[in-house]
């Protein structure tokens, strides 16, 4: 199976890189490491999310495998996000670069403040 050229603008491995270089879809894959999570639970515990974004990005990522989206037949009803087998790999990934950011975000924005 021909893995594709990152590098070529035709490439659909772009598709999986714009859905990484999300942020908003970061913060959710972190967010759904520990287990599933409630909709109002995700947005509370992921900052400046608006609701309409947050549904956008979960439905996004449902429709890419990488969360599972769980309706309970209860009043009122219950909806559960988990990340898929896919989304932990995924997640895994994410979190080196999660933790690089937090290490080096003073450096970041120190450069920043030089160069303004």
């Amino acid at each position: 199976m021909d893995t594709g050229d990152v590098f070529d603008p035709n490439c659909p491995t772009r598709v999986v890189l714009d859905r990484i270089g999300d942020k908003w879809s970061v913060l959710v894959l972190l967010s759904l490491a520990d287990g599933p999570e409630r909709f109002t639970r995700l947005r509370t515990r992921i900052g400046g999310v608006t609701p309409k974004v947050l549904t956008q990005t979960l439905r996004a990522m449902e429709q890419d495998g990488l969360v599972t989206r769980e309706v309970f037949a209860e009043v009122p009803p219950r909806v559960e996000y988990t990340l898929t087998p896919l989304g932990h790999s995924l997640r895994d990934a994410v979190s080196v670069v999660a933790t690089w950011a937090e290490q080096h975000v003073n450096e970041i924005l120190a450069c920043r403040a030089e160069s303004a």
